[in-house]
């Protein structure tokens, strides 16, 4: 491929791509472009006939990207952001209470805080839209960053020189056990009786796992190791399914379990002499220029209390 082919890619064809992967089939992906398929298709082809490399592994009831059309496709959410962002500056040459914003938020916050602060923010400001996209908590930073996202919600202090952090909402980590597992009887476990237990864990880049591992190595000289892990699985959702199902129980955000445990399907069983705290981080990059739409969000979650707070 030589520099100046990848001056033939258009933003019709990026936009191609993007949907292809949101999309996973290239039927839905012609149908939200308002596209016929061989167009799409043809779009695709055009792309990877420029570059000299397949950009999509195309199975039977699967897509994926290559490493290369991996590359494609980050620049391509970027330029297209970028886009979007020039378009609405233009837009709003002069401040008023409309615009976008782009949120990229780990598992719990995008899970089951946002949805709540969100519903209440628009109450006050409906003309304010949102395009909220999860990730882990190092995927986020990496998107924030990176310009991918304007503002970001995490479970962790992210110590970035480019990045402005404030914590915001508190959370608990504890130890959950479905409805009727001997453990539930018990009015607390030890670490020792944990440790043999069939335990599932987050993957890594999450901060819960992140957390969990910093506090049993700082405050309890213990690692992982230590445990009987038999799954590892990709979000707080999968990791209460599992411990629903019986397959093993978890530590997890007490965010994650409040539904459940109020309605006795999962129970919370302390843990000997550990309490594990943490907060929830609103991070933007320092150099952003915040529009008046930006700032009111901004001001709003600040000042937002959930309205459940973990138990005590």
């Amino acid at each position: 491929m030589k520099k100046d082919d990848f001056k033939g890619i258009t933003l019709q064809q990026m936009e191609a791509l993007i949907y292809v992967v949101e999309e996973r089939t290239f039927s839905g992906a012609a149908r939200k472009m308002f596209l016929t398929q061989p167009s799409l298709t043809k779009h695709i082809k055009n792309v990877e006939e420029l570059l000299g490399v397949k950009i999509l592994n195309r199975r039977s009831r699967d897509i994926t990207l290559t490493p290369e059309g991996k590359i494609l496709y980050d620049y391509a959410k970027r330029i297209l952001r970028l886009r979007e962002e020039a378009t609405e500056k233009i837009q709003r040459v002069r401040e008023d209470e409309a615009g976008n914003i782009f949120i990229c938020a780990s598992t719990i916050p995008a899970t089951y805080i946002l949805p709540r602060v969100l519903s209440d923010f628009r109450k006050a400001h409906p003309d304010i839209r949102f395009y909220l996209q999860n990730a882990d908590s190092e995927e986020v930073i990496e998107m924030i960053t990176g310009n991918r996202g304007e503002v970001g919600f995490i479970g962790k202090d992210p110590r970035s020189s480019r990045l402005h952090a404030e914590a915001l909402w508190k959370d608990r980590l504890v130890l959950a056990v479905p409805a009727g597992h001997p453990l539930a009887k018990k009015g607390s476990v030890t670490l020792a009786e944990l440790c043999r237990e069939p335990f599932i864990i987050r993957e890594r880049g999450s901060a819960t796992r992140e957390i969990f591992e910093n506090y049993l190595r700082d405050q309890k000289k213990l690692t992982l190791a230590s445990f009987n892990i038999i799954s590892e699985v990709g979000s707080s959702e999968a990791v209460k399914e599992a411990v629903l199902a019986g397959l093993g129980v978890s530590v997890i955000s007490v965010h994650a379990i409040s539904r459940e445990i109020d309605r006795g399907l999962i129970t919370e069983v302390p843990i000997k002499g550990c309490r594990i705290e943490r907060y929830f981080y609103l991070i933007y990059r320092r150099q952003f220029a915040l529009m008046h739409h930006h700032k009111l969000f901004l001001d709003f979650v600040k000042n937002h209390r959930l309205e459940k707070a973990p138990p005590a």
